[in-house]
């Protein structure tokens, strides 16, 4: 009885630590996201946008076409609609919505394919004046008179060797609405013929392009939702749910695959519909995603449903909506209803994931891309019960419940923590910043699961599956440092400060080097250039100093009026006197050869 005593004393020191160890990641991982809230800085508007109307008035119950005209300036382009992944941002427009007023349809041009010094591949963009086509609804019941709405283009210019900040300009929209059935006089009939009347699909109303990325998409989703089944919340469900199945239709099989079926439908039914409001609704979302603290907002709400997936606290549904989804229905529509209700029964599993997903969805702000993600995903989770349904047999060889699905759980908390490092990405350095955030999410998971976690099963084999898990997860770790981190030394460059400069005088010129993890030029020349063995000689005989404007920072607007920085990327040679020699400064992407010539000159003078 005493080792008894002693050994649960121990268990229960363990769990204390093990809850302990867990609570602080978390706080150290939310501080960290708002250690990094910092907004972007302010620049002057390269493109502008107005409204084209079709009509000088709108009568209240009808739906009439209405141009944007997007100018850009000139030598300027502004990225296409699709978010591929590359770190740029793509262009957005977002338009109001009222009780009355909404737009729908909304249809870039096909965006032009140019091939820039720092890009490998061409990259989608417009130029000039580009021509966005939309439908606006006017409801029956709108009051008449003058209507005062805004909306907001979101985009980023780049040069041929230089980019400037993420930019937001308001667009002012003026509508007059009349009584129902009212004649308008139609206007600007012209550009509305001219206009394409086919849109980009990435922009809202086109439908997903069906690439190779989004089968890839596709298929990691389905494979998602069969991993789900594997939560404590949904595996026990399993006996229940078959022998429900066998009970319902009979000892035709052919009733089975019917009850499968509807199952799979009503499951899918309740999450397609939360992926197609959360794409109708990407207006909103997706302009508040690109605020730094919304992002952070949501990376930290997916760090506090992560802590509960490792035990520290419990995700409940209200008791009304878990008796509702208790109830019993029979025949076809007992099943139907049993599929709809999956979602609230398995809640505390599967909420986390589902908000990652909305999120996802709404930063697209497509609601047949919503559609698609939310039906795959339903699936994936229903296609196993649904065969178990038809072939009931199989059920026996299935393992029990036990506490390998508590470690199950743990996995997917793991998941959480790297879908909330996910959402902050644009927030985070490109290379060492991110690497050590993503590579140590994986070795920490990997040492977590493959060795820390105790939990046991019945069937052998599962001890050699977590340290199998845990070995991948570490291997995987260094395969992404590896490959993240660019080869071979780069030019060592410190952070700007005032001191540094003033110690130079006298000694030794400066190389005073304006950048930014979001211009790509910036990016492209810290990579091709300034690793060059050459250049990493003769730069240390400079002092290196680096003004990163990736976020916004105290002596930002100071250091830009004094240099007079107009983008990045800026590259400044001062002499030893501390002056700048003007002839030196490099503005855009500029080869490695043309830079060694212009450090030997400054070293020259």
């Amino acid at each position: 009885m005493k080792s008894l005593f002693h050994s649960s004393r121990r268990d229960l020191a363990s769990g204390l630590t093990w809850r302990l160890l867990m609570f602080s990641a978390g706080v150290l991982w939310v501080l960290l996201l708002f250690s990094i809230a910092r907004s972007a800085p302010v620049w002057a508007a390269t493109a502008e946008v107005t409204v084209v109307h079709s009509q000088g008035s709108y009568p209240a119950g009808g739906v009439y076409p209405v141009l944007f005209r997007i100018r850009i300036a000139p030598q300027w382009n502004i990225h296409g609609t699709e978010d591929k992944g590359d770190g740029l941002i793509p262009t957005a427009l977002r338009l109001p919505e009222t009780s009355n007023i909404r737009f729908s349809d909304i249809r870039f041009p096909p965006p032009a394919k140019k091939t820039f010094p720092f890009a490998p591949d061409a990259v989608a963009v417009y130029s000039g004046e580009v021509l966005v086509r939309a439908k606006v609804h006017v409801k029956e019941a709108a009051p008449e008179g003058m209507r005062e709405l805004t909306g907001h283009l979101f985009f980023q210019a780049c040069s041929e060797k230089a980019c400037l900040p993420p930019e937001k300009v308001p667009l002012a929209i003026s509508l007059r609405i009349t009584s129902p059935g009212e004649t308008a006089t139609l206007l600007n009939r012209e550009l509305f013929e001219a206009a394409p009347s086919r849109g980009d699909p990435g922009a809202g109303g086109g439908g997903p392009a069906l690439g190779a990325g989004l089968w890839l998409t596709l298929f990691g989703l389905f494979l998602g939702g069969l991993a789900l089944n594997l939560t404590p919340c949904i595996y026990p469900l399993i006996p229940i749910t078959v022998s429900y199945f066998g009970g319902r239709s009979g000892k035709g099989s052919g009733r089975n695959v019917v009850h499968g079926v509807l199952y799979i439908l009503g499951l899918a039914f309740t999450n397609s519909l939360l992926g197609v409001v959360a794409g109708l609704s990407g207006g909103m979302l997706g302009a508040a995603l690109q605020n730094p603290i919304v992002l952070m907002g949501v990376a930290a709400l997916l760090v506090w449903f992560g802590l509960s997936f490792f035990g520290l606290w419990e995700f409940r549904m209200p008791s009304g909506l878990t008796r509702l989804a208790a109830r019993n229905y029979s025949g076809y529509f007992g099943t139907f209803f049993m599929g709809l209700t999956l979602g609230i029964v398995a809640a505390p599993c599967l909420g986390p994931f589902i908000l990652g997903l909305i999120t996802t969805v709404g930063q697209k702000g497509d609601p047949l891309l919503g559609f698609l993600y939310f039906f795959t995903l339903s699936v994936g989770m229903g296609l196993p019960l649904s065969l178990l349904a038809v072939f009931s047999g199989a059920l026996n060889r299935l393992p029990m419940s036990g506490e390998w699905m508590v470690w199950v759980r743990k996995a997917l908390g793991w998941i959480l923590m790297g879908m909330a490092g996910y959402m902050i990405r644009p927030l985070l350095p490109v290379g060492m910043g991110r690497t050590v955030v993503y590579a140590g999410l994986l070795i920490a998971a990997g040492i977590h699961l493959g060795w820390l976690e105790r939990s046991k099963a019945s069937f052998r084999l599962f001890p050699l599956i977590k340290k199998c898990v845990g070995v991948l997860l570490i291997v995987a770790a260094v395969g992404y440092a590896v490959i993240s981190l660019r080869p071979g030394e780069g030019v060592a460059w410190q952070l700007y400060d005032e001191a540094r400069i003033a110690e130079s005088k006298g000694n030794r010129p400066v190389i005073l080097d304006f950048y930014a993890d979001w211009c790509g030029p910036c990016v492209a020349m810290e990579r091709q250039v300034f690793t060059d063995p050459q250049i990493l000689e003769l730069s240390k005989r400079f002092a290196t100093l680096r003004v990163d404007l990736t976020h916004r920072h105290a002596q930002q607007d100071k250091l830009l009026e004094r240099y007079g920085v107009k983008g990045v990327p800026t590259i400044i040679f001062l002499n030893k006197n501390g002056e700048e020699e003007r002839a030196l400064r490099i503005e855009t992407y500029t080869g490695k050869d043309e830079v060694l010539d212009r450090m030997r000159r400054a070293l020259a003078d």
